[in-house]
This record gives C-alpha cells, structure tokens and sequence, in this order.
C-alpha cells in the first residue's frame, strides 16, 4: 500500500515524507493511491479535522441540508483573518468559491481539493495565495447523490472504484438549476454565494465523450458574453489557468470538447455561451466569473486527480496575483450595469458557421456498421495518438438581443409571493408597492405563438413564445412587485424575467397557465355570434372575406373561423396569452 501511494504522491509532483500519507487531513484517496474514494462522513471529519488543524486559517461551516438530511459544509480558508463573508467584504479581499461533486460521480475536485487546501496551508503549493485572497471550498455539492454509491455509476469513465450518482436524490440535475433554482441544495448554494459575493465560482467536473488526448478542458465566462471589460479579465484569467496547465504537462482546450455530431469527431466542435441554468451561463449575469473544469474522463482518476489540483492551485496562484485588480473592474462592471436602461442586452448566444481548422490531438478510429445496434459506431486505438483536423466554431455573436426597460418589471400582485421568493434566493433587490392602480402605462407582452414542451425536462413542463411587447394601460393591484433595471444583478433580471430568454422564468413554465385557454364558446354559439357580428359591422365582413382570400390555411380551418369572431366578442378573455410580468419606463409610485 505504502508503495502504490509513494508511486501515486510522486506521480503529482509533490514531497511528503511517507508518513505524511497517513495523516490526519489525508484522505481514501490518497491512502487507496488514488484507487478510491471516500464517503461523505469523510468529508464531515475533514472538515473539522482542517479546522482545528488549523483555527486561525480555516473555518468549517454548514450552510445548508439536503432532502435526506445531510449538512452541506463548505471550509472557508485564508490568512487574512477574513474568515467570514463580512470581514472579507470590508476589507477587500477577493473570494474564490470551488464546488466539487455537483455531479457525484464526477468527483476528482473533492479529493484534489483537501490535497490542495493542505499543500496551500503547509505552503508547499501556490505559496502567499492564503494572504491575499479568501478560498470557500465545498468538497461536495450534490451530497445525497455522492452516498448513492457503488461501481460503475458511471461507465464511461476510468476510476475511482466507486463514486456517487449524477443526480441529487430527488433527481435534479445540480447543473440545470441554477436559473430556476428549483433544488433545496441550490438554494443553499445561492444563499452561500449571496453571502459571499465570489469573485469566481470554479465548477470541478469530468467530461464525457470520445477517446483522445486532451485531458482537460477550461472554459470561462465572462468571455464571449456579460460585461465587455470583464470579458477582458475572464479571457486572462482562461488563458493564465491553461498556460499553468501547459507548463506542467497537460493538453488543456479552451472549449468543451463534445463533437456536433455525437461519435463522429470529424463533424468538428462548436464553442458557445451556456444558458443561465450552468454555472458558466449564470454567474457572468451577475458580473462575476465562472470556471468550468472539465478533466477527461477516459483519463485514470490519479491522472485526474492531478490535473484538478494543478488546476486549483493555479486559480488561486491567478487571483493572488491579480485578483484586486478583477475585483475593481467587476465592481466597475456592477455600477456599468446600474445604467443598463434603454440598451440592448444580449440574453442568448450562438456560433456563427465561420469555422477555422484546430488540431486535436485524437487517436486513430474506425466507424463501422455495429451487428449490435446496426448504427454506425466509432472504435479508438489508444495505442495510435492521431492529429485530427478539427472544424471549430467558436464565432460566438449575441443570438438574442432585448432592450432593457427604462425603470423595470412590474409582477402583479398574484404571482408576487412565488416570483418574490425566486428573485430573494438570486439576490435581486425588489420592492412591493401599496397603493393600486386601475391604469398603468406600461409594456405588456402578448405571445402570437407559444409552444409547450412535449416531455417533461427537470419536473417542468417548458415554454416557448413568439410575440412583442407594446404600450398598453394595465390595471395593477397593491402588492405588485416593481424590480428596477438599475441595479448590479440587472443582467439576471432580464435573463429571468425577458418571456424569451432561454432560462426565463416563463420558459421553466411558471406562468404556463397565462398561455392555456380556460373559457370557451361552443361552436353553435361562435356560428350565432359570427352571423350576428357579420350583419352589424361591414368592416368586419370584409376583413373576414380577405382573410379567406389570402390565408389558405385561415379558409380550411373551421376553429381558426369560429375563433375570428370569438375574438371580437366580450367574453373573450384579454389575459389570454398575455405575460403576466410588465415593463415600465417610468418609476412607479
């Protein structure tokens, strides 16, 4: 045993003396030789083994429950004897918040992370780094699914023995939620970060997918999206944390290496800005960084294991170095944002078909008819490492662009507490308002499509509209909620509540039920109506003749007939697909 971790410990670089294996703020890992890794009461004891190891460096916090009733803890670190949110705040120091086992079986960043939180103390790795920064480590986010736990959770990745379940145990994807926030364990993240305020949030994953060489990818946002001067700052700190990596040996790629085509890696790359419900889509709304680590995972889990403590230590050697100076220009990018009425926010984002030609370092593959599935299936030679010559798309342009209102949003009164209680755990500010009103100007957006989804995605149903917004005189109730744009956070605020921005509220379905139809007229009653309207209004006749005339499919459809008129009647229901949220261009009072 002894052998297989000296091996394993020179493997990564580092010089403990033999006995150091066995300490008290070693893990499985390490003691397994990286073959294993241990349960979540490990974490636990951890926790508080670096705390009192420790007490002037390192708090252990719990900042949360799960379903099954297992504290989140995450170690708060530092020299600066900013240990908690407050005194890091009034004394300027950056935080740096690192999540390991959002994906329990994707759990390299919590073992990489207790090995680099001790080499960091003892001063072995990223010497200073503790001095001028504060470092909030959660080993494991998605706790109840780090204890589903057993062999081959997850087939195609190479080690530990045993690991934990993608999914929390009431089955949230941990990295589809943080938009919608729907998981307990999300929630309580959120409340961390609030708390916090993280300069950058470091997401520990493992890749999926093909066989090659590359065995770890970095993406960053701010990059392509957010703030303009950040995405100055977010492209340094990806290409400072990959030139780290290159120097000690690794093949990182600045984009996720899944190919266009599943299985077929001559269909090339496509580089993009995730959505809101990723780490990476979200935090850049709120003018901070977001890292995804992304090892391979056909890499074996010391190799791994490794790369992420190279990686960690090398965002925390970054933000010593420079992160006061990322700090001000995100407090720059905060105030920037206060003052984001009236110009166009980019809300969604997509390549364009430019490509350019990258290597990558594969290996040499077959794709033959499979007896099995009788699908065309690719087969890797590991023993042949193959250049390929890779379409990239990584000409990524705003896809979505909406103007921001000139003072907010507007929710009404019936969906105050439930759209309330989303914007208080993303700490958007908001504030009710007493008086009514039976006429307010505001913008009102009206769908001329909308399109439910036909399976369920995350326990919703989701939503898709096509439509506007116009001028219009809304009646409003006391105990509306007015959200102003002229804030920090005001990016996530139209990414939550613009109808079409991919991870809107609305898009999640929690205002399905503005877009269903509940009252009716039958159809020998719409006949009636129709002849009588007919009779009384020659301009009406000659626009239903028209709409014959030129609207084929209008003519063939007797509903779409009946319904032209039912449109025109006093019982049509107005709110039928009218998004419930407004805009307003003036403060309400």
């Amino acid at each position: 045993m002894l052998r297989a971790v000296s091996l394993c410990l020179s493997l990564l670089g580092l010089t403990f003396a033999a006995q150091a294996a066995n300490g008290p703020l070693t893990t499985v890992a390490e003691r397994s030789g990286f073959q294993r890794t241990g349960r979540y009461d490990e974490v636990l004891t951890l926790c508080k083994s670096f705390e009192r190891a420790y007490p002037r460096f390192v708090r252990c916090t719990e900042f949360g429950r799960t379903p099954e009733g297992r504290p989140m803890v995450a170690l708060v670190a530092s020299r600066t004897g900013a240990l908690d949110a407050d005194a890091a705040r009034k004394r300027g120091w950056p935080v740096v918040l690192m999540q390991g086992g959002i994906h329990a079986g994707e759990i390299d960043g919590k073992d990489a992370g207790f090995l680099a939180l001790r080499e960091v103390l003892e001063g072995r790795a990223a010497p200073g780094a503790l001095d001028r920064q504060v470092w909030v480590f959660v080993p494991v986010f998605n706790v109840d699914g780090h204890e589903r736990f057993g062999r081959w959770m997850r087939p195609n990745q190479r080690g530990p023995e045993e690991m934990g379940w993608r999914t929390t145990a009431q089955n949230y994807n941990l990295n589809r939620d943080y938009a919608k926030a729907d998981a307990p364990e999300m929630q309580a993240m959120l409340a961390l970060v609030n708390r916090w305020d993280p300069l950058a949030y470091i997401d520990l994953h493992v890749t999926d997918g093909a066989k090659f060489e590359h065995d770890i990818a970095i993406q960053v946002e701010p990059v392509y999206a957010g703030d303009a001067e950040l995405r100055k700052a977010g492209l340094a700190l990806r290409d400072a944390v990959i030139a780290d990596l290159a120097a000690q040996g690794s093949l990182p790629l600045p984009f996720y290496p899944s190919f266009d085509v599943e299985d077929d890696p001559s269909s090339g790359v496509t580089d993009s800005v995730v959505p809101p419900r990723y780490s990476t889509g979200y935090f850049h709304l709120r003018n901070r960084f977001a890292m995804l680590v992304e090892t391979h995972s056909w890499k074996d889990y010391p190799t791994r294991v490794k790369i992420t403590y190279n990686t960690i230590v090398s965002v925390l050697s970054q933000v010593a170095s420079h992160g006061r100076d990322w700090a001000r220009i995100a407090a720059e990018a905060d105030q920037r944002s206060t003052r984001l009425a009236g110009q166009g926010v980019a809300l969604d984002y997509k390549a364009t078909d430019k490509t350019r030609t990258v290597d990558f370092r594969g290996y040499a593959y077959t794709r033959t008819p499979s007896d099995i599935s009788g699908a065309l299936m690719t087969r890797y030679d590991e023993t042949r490492p193959q250049i390929w010559k890779l379409p990239l798309r990584d000409d990524v342009q705003p896809s979505l662009t909406v103007n921001a209102p000139g003072a907010g949003y507007l929710v009404p009164a019936a969906h105050a507490r439930a759209i309330g209680e989303k914007l208080r755990q993303h700490g958007v500010s908001f504030r009710e308002l007493s008086r009514p009103a039976d006429a307010v100007a505001v913008q009102a957006f009206r769908a001329d499509k909308r399109t439910f989804g036909a399976d369920s995605s995350e326990g919703h149903q989701r939503l898709t509209v096509e439509g506007r917004w116009a001028p219009e005189q809304r009646p409003l109730g006391a105990g509306a909620l007015f959200v102003p744009i002229a804030q920090p956070k005001a990016r996530l605020v139209m990414a939550l509540l613009e109808p079409q921005a991919p991870d809107s509220l609305l898009a999640w379905g929690e205002f399905n039920t503005a877009f269903e139809m509940k009252e009716y007229m039958e159809p020998y009653v719409a006949e009636e109506v129709a002849r009588q309207q007919l009779a009384a209004d020659p301009a009406l006749a000659a626009e239903f003749k028209r709409k014959l005339e030129t609207d084929a499919e209008f003519a063939k459809n007797p509903a779409a007939r009946l319904e032209f008129f039912y449109r025109r009647h006093p019982s049509w229901d107005e709110r039928f697909n009218l998004y419930p949220v407004l805009r307003i261009e003036t403060l309400p009072r």
